[in-house]
């Protein structure tokens, strides 16, 4: 497989970097001047990555949610490939988990309940009978304290105190966002706490390597390095069943068009409404390795996920619907989520990874989205 970098020249980041007025765009990103807004008290606001190549990466700290994500396509165009809003009222009214940095605990809890070390902790219910993403709040509705050490690198730190949604423990909870002139997003995770508890983070970025609101994302090309999936019941609960993707349409070791598979005369799929899947990776727990990759033919754009967690969510938007940057409307398909994180219901499931972190214990994770291009 060939692969390429189109950069654009210093001379045009001067252009994307120009000046505009209050809720106005800078050429392809979000007016930082969009966001300056306080909640809690706290300040809100909008950083800015960029590396030597022209690579723009924004992320606000409300939620420590990734805003604008900025690549070129194979020609040198750029484009923004991440869902979003262009500004702090967007996130503030819209989708909860766009872009969102997610935890205590991502993805699911079966029952809104788990138990460890024989006491049973009570959770929010905001997903039917259980508790997705968190519960009610969650990470994904905090504000960050934040810290941009430099253009290059943003560390935003929270403080979640023992009981906050009912998970036990005071948590110290950090992550830091990194882009690397290899056009790399590094995301790093990092908690520790002063009773046992349990813990998963995630970020759930909407990418389309079109373009955000430049139509779905059926011609995508979508690669999974997993030999085996976690089914899940009606409710997307995993019945502790670690299936093999061998000759279902949630097959997708090699590089297959996403349109193909995502409305499938398949059970899985038809519970989900399509793809919504932890898929369990074929590697080592704790080992950084390959989980995915992702293109798009007509742009020549190509992301890689690299991360240490051992399960991946592939979620294909299914029902989603919102409005976004520039007034466009993103509906279902409209986006694809590569969630990296430990598998859902992982509290109440002693088979599966264990998401326990225990007083003396440093928690810490790497996910790695890589963005090239492919003649």
């Amino acid at each position: 497989m060939k692969k390429g970098l189109f950069f654009i020249p210093l001379i045009l980041m001067t252009v994307l970097m120009g000046c505009k007025t209050k809720k106005e765009k800078i050429g392809l990103m979000v007016n930082p001047e969009n966001f300056k807004a306080t909640r809690d008290g706290k300040q809100i606001d909008l950083f800015t990555l960029k590396n030597k190549n022209g690579m723009i990466v924004q992320i606000t700290n409300f939620g420590g949610k990734i805003v604008s994500i900025i690549v070129p396509d194979k020609e040198g165009n750029m484009a923004d490939v991440c869902l979003g809003y262009d500004d702090i009222d967007g996130y503030f009214d819209g989708s909860g988990s766009m872009g969102a940095t997610i935890g205590r605990v991502a993805n699911r809890i079966g029952g809104a309940q788990f138990t460890l070390n024989g006491k049973t902790y009570h959770l929010a219910k905001n997903a039917g009978n259980n508790t997705i993403h968190g519960g009610k709040e969650g990470f994904r509705f905090k504000v960050f304290d934040a810290r941009q050490i430099d253009e290059q690198n943003l560390e935003l730190s929270y403080f979640s105190e023992d009981g906050e949604e009912g998970f036990p423990g005071n948590l110290k909870f950090k992550v830091l966002f990194t882009l690397t002139d290899d056009n790399e997003l590094r995301i790093t995770y990092h908690a520790t706490t002063d009773k046992p508890t349990v813990v998963n983070f995630t970020n759930h970025a909407y990418f389309n390597l079109a373009g955000e609101g430049k139509g779905d994302i059926l011609g995508h090309e979508l690669l999974v390095v997993a030999d085996h999936f976690t089914p899940t019941d009606k409710m997307a609960i995993p019945t502790g069943e670690i299936r093999s993707v061998e000759g279902t349409p949630l097959d997708f070791r090699q590089l297959t068009k996403i349109g193909e598979r995502v409305d499938a005369d398949y059970e899985q799929i038809k519970y989900a409404g399509g793809i919504d899947h932890n898929f369990v990776l074929n590697k080592n727990e704790g080992e950084k390795g390959l989980a995915a990759i992702l293109y798009e033919p007509n742009s020549g754009r190509m992301m890689e996920v690299f991360t240490t967690e051992p399960g991946i969510q592939i979620y294909t938007a299914n029902g989603f619907k919102s409005v976004g940057k520039d007034g466009k409307k993103y509906g279902t398909r409209s986006a694809i989520c590569l969630e990296t994180q430990h598998f859902p219901d992982s509290p109440n499931r002693p088979e599966f990874p264990s998401v326990v972190l225990n007083p003396g214990e440093e928690f810490e994770s790497v996910t790695v989205y890589k963005f090239s291009v492919r003649e």
